[in-house]
């Protein structure tokens, strides 16, 4: 039996939280959903809100950054997983991320935060790894509101839309809620309080995840941004907040304390990542998905060695570059012949054969089976258009990622979709 203290949670524990700090792993950049006051466009280090990162890791490059992490922060007690999308829109990742923690740390906390729509077949395990805390944001439980909140939610491969993307993401998220309690974990529900929207039904939604079972409530006031479809919504009032916070406190206990926090959230609730530790992030996410392998190259797919320009199918050749130790930045090492065209399956795993040295291969289109068996041989197929020496440096972690952008990606949710992130884009690499 784990000798986990429960009480050292600082989200869920006021008591704690000047005491324990806490580090969130962003691993699980898609989305399936799109809120209509979301946008994970925008990264600006001084910006708390959820679905902001700088960077996106692999499972085991989030591991070697939280073992940098314990050094510079021995008072982490939780290691939480909660975006910069939903957790389990990216279940490979945030369950293979979770079993590492658990393994190598058997004493952590774990927590993951969630819209709660594709949570359902993952609780049992949850349960085994002792996930101690869920936290599940419930905006509504009738879905003709819940229809004004979100655009969209994608459910076992198929679009739903306004009043149909509602009542499907409600049913799963009590469905969910009912489940964890069932499992033993502790929930946290988080509604966002959106005036002239929901701000007079948050209530309704307390009684009911109180009925299911719910052990805190932490009611959020809709932060304002740019470029989503409720950016003229004037953010509540303190008083607005304070009145629904004693109103749903009649039900559950309040959490009133909240930051809400970064994506890549680490160490005491309310401090900013400190500089230091932004670089162990930047560092864990130039290294190799493994950061175990050794693999010093990123391949392009490139007719004239300047743009990226070619799809991953019709390339007869990749340009391999490294990174030159004397200088710091991207060279020219080497061109390797592709597999003819033909063979299915079986050409791709010989590409991966031909690239395996190299933790990326940086094209401007691909199909989603190479891609998946690139990936299993920790590859990463990045879908890009831009100059190859932006592209590489960045991969590299030399530089940050200007005039690249992500076209076409790999589980994109269709032409519904809101512009892909500079984390998306930065993710693999």
């Amino acid at each position: 039996m784990l000798t986990m203290k429960i009480e050292n949670h600082p989200c869920f524990n006021d008591a704690s939280r000047h005491t324990f700090g806490r580090i969130h792993l962003p691993v699980a950049p898609k989305c399936n959903i799109q809120c209509n006051y979301c946008n994970r466009k925008f990264d600006c280090m001084n910006e708390n809100r959820p679905g902001v990162t700088s960077k996106i890791l692999s499972p085991k490059q989030a591991i070697h950054y939280l073992d940098q992490a314990m050094v510079i922060s021995p008072n982490i007690s939780v290691v939480g997983i909660a975006g910069p999308g939903d957790p389990f829109a990216n279940p490979d990742e945030t369950m293979e991320t979770l079993r590492l923690i658990r393994a190598k740390y058997p004493e952590m906390l774990l927590c993951v935060a969630t819209n709660g729509l594709d949570l359902p077949p993952y609780i049992a395990e949850l349960a085994a790894l002792q996930v101690s805390h869920v936290t599940l944001t419930i905006n509504a439980i009738d879905s003709e509101i819940g229809a004004g909140i979100y655009s969209w939610a994608r459910y076992k491969k198929k679009m739903y839309r306004d009043i149909e993307a509602a009542k499907v993401l409600i049913t799963n998220q009590l469905e969910s809620l009912k489940k964890l309690k069932e499992a033993g974990i502790t929930a946290k529900v988080n509604s966002i309080i959106i005036p002239g929207i929901n701000d007079t039904h948050v209530i309704e939604v307390a009684r009911k995840v109180a009925e299911l079972g719910a052990d805190i409530l932490n009611c959020m006031p809709y932060y304002s941004s740019t470029e989503t479809f409720f950016e003229d919504i004037p953010e509540p009032s303190a008083e607005m907040v304070a009145e629904i916070q004693k109103a749903t406190g009649e039900y559950l206990p309040q959490m009133m304390h909240c930051s809400r926090c970064r994506a890549d959230a680490v160490g005491i609730i309310g401090k900013i990542n400190s500089e230091e530790m932004m670089q162990k992030l930047a560092d864990a996410a130039a290294l190799p998905k493994n950061p175990e392998e050794k693999r010093p190259y990123i391949a392009v797919g490139s007719l004239d060695g300047v743009m990226i320009n070619q799809h991953l199918g019709e390339a007869e050749r990749f340009l391999v570059y490294e990174i030159d130790s004397n200088n710091g930045k991207c060279v020219l090492v080497d061109s390797r012949k592709a597999p003819p065209a033909g063979g299915g399956k079986e050409r791709w795993e010989t590409l991966a054969a031909t690239l395996i040295d190299c933790r990326a291969v940086l094209v401007n289109g691909a199909g989603s089976s190479p891609i998946k068996v690139m990936n299993a041989h920790g590859i990463d197929v990045m879908v890009l258009e831009g100059a190859v020496e932006d592209a590489a440096n960045a991969c590299f972690g030399q530089e940050e990622l200007s005039g690249v952008v992500k076209i076409n990606p790999l589980n994109a949710c269709g032409p519904s979709c809101s512009k892909f992130t500079i984390q998306e884009a930065k993710h693999g690499c």
